[in-house]
């Protein structure tokens, strides 16, 4: 973890380099929802390529790189696409940018995800607030020595997707007459997308949506003390729920098809956040 924590240093370093002043949030750009980063006024791209010890994103949807800038008001770091366990990468590799991201000085983390919609009444376009999460991933980020620096050994996850935040995005959606779901989001995974027997049991389990991300990253934004918001779009309805097969193309065209929406919000968020 010493090692981690030099190597954190370094990536935090070599983007400090480039971007000045602090990005006041940190958000995870998820399947198709990267758009948002064209928004970012005066943007300074950053591919991951550029920086030290960085993986590459290699899933379609994701451009791979760091948009810094102004939106909605503040100075903002975007993740325009991420990583994940199914690409080959360790839980370290996939989390060491949230990571890098508290090294720069942010302290709050919009993450969002396309995932598959497990709860019957929902239909594919809806927008979901995470409200808990369930890590059916047999796998946690934090197995290994703890670095203090970095965090707690045992970290609380009872409040993993922070309550006043949640409070404040639900206030914006009805403000802005955006429909919102709110629910748990099952982490598996991937690649394969679920059998319908596995979603029948997620359902079973209390989850209301399924995707392949954004648990590892929650878990180690907890760790090392920031807040957290999680939206998914339900970009398709899971297996067994509708009689035809998924795909990823149907994820692109979905969030295709909701981005004005998913913008929207995001923007508004970013804008009443303190």
């Amino acid at each position: 973890m010493a090692e981690l924590l030099h190597r954190i240093q370094e990536a935090a370093k070599a983007i400090k380099d480039r971007v000045q002043p602090v990005p006041a949030v940190g958000l995870v750009l998820g399947s198709g929802l990267g758009v948002l980063a064209e928004e970012v006024q005066d943007a300074i791209r950053v591919p991951y390529g550029e920086i030290p010890h960085f993986p590459v994103s290699t899933v379609e949807g994701h451009a791979g790189q760091f948009v810094f800038g102004t939106f909605a008001g503040k100075f903002v770091a975007m993740m325009q696409g991420r990583f994940h366990y199914y690409e080959g990468y360790s839980l370290e590799q996939v989390t060491f940018p949230v990571r890098v991201m508290k090294q720069l000085g942010i302290d709050t983390i919009i993450v969002t995800n396309a995932a598959g919609g497990i709860n019957p009444e929902w239909e594919a376009g809806d927008l979901m607030l995470i409200r808990d999460h369930l890590n059916l991933t047999s796998q946690n980020p934090l197995i290994g020595h703890n670095e203090a620096d970095l965090g707690p050994r045992f970290p609380d996850m009872s409040d993993a997707y922070n309550r006043e935040l949640r409070e404040l995005v639900k206030q914006v959606a009805d403000k802005l007459g955006i429909g919102l779901r709110e629910g748990v989001y099952a982490g598996l995974t991937g690649p394969s997308y679920e059998t319908p027997a596995e979603i029948r049991m997620l359902r079973k389990l209390g989850g209301d949506a399924v995707g392949m991300s954004t648990v590892p990253e929650v878990i180690v934004a907890k760790h090392m003390g920031m807040r957290v918001i999680g939206i998914s779009c339900i970009s398709n309805m899971a297996a067994g729920i509708l009689d035809q097969p998924l795909s990823h193309d149907e994820v692109m065209d979905t969030a295709e098809r909701v981005k004005s929406k998913f913008s929207s919000l995001v923007r508004e968020i970013v804008r009443e956040l303190e």
